[in-house]
């Protein structure tokens, strides 16, 4: 996502619209709410300073302690692994795709029974 450090937004690297991260309280929003991609840009949380700044692609969701969801994000260059919370301004569906994403395509066959 490119930042204009003069406006509340970016454009996201991917889909290219434009989003505000000052929507539903939160000024650190760093990923799209519709196609849920993400820039990698932060060394360490918040700080903004990774050189790589290659998108990142949404590969699957976390579900943390008390329930709260986050976006686990590769990046397409470096291969890190980042993970951020969801929005209230996330789109829903997206987000339960990338959630059902591992069920709709499973490593193994599940309707063969294991031998025992």
């Amino acid at each position: 996502m490119s930042r204009d450090h003069r406006s509340a937004g970016f454009t996201c690297i991917n889909c290219r619209g434009a989003v505000s991260d000052a929507r539903f309280g939160t000024r650190h929003r760093n990923h799209c709410p519709r196609c849920l991609w993400s820039r990698h840009l932060d060394e360490s949380p918040g700080d903004r300073l990774s050189a790589c700044r290659a998108p990142m692609r949404p590969v699957g969701i976390e579900v943390r302690d008390g329930g709260e969801w986050a976006i686990i994000h590769r990046c397409t260059s470096c291969g890190a692994l980042r993970a951020n919370r969801i929005a209230g301004d996330d789109h829903e569906l997206s987000l339960l795709a990338l959630a059902l994403r591992p069920l709709s395509n499973p490593a193994f066959p599940l309707d063969v029974i294991a031998p025992g």
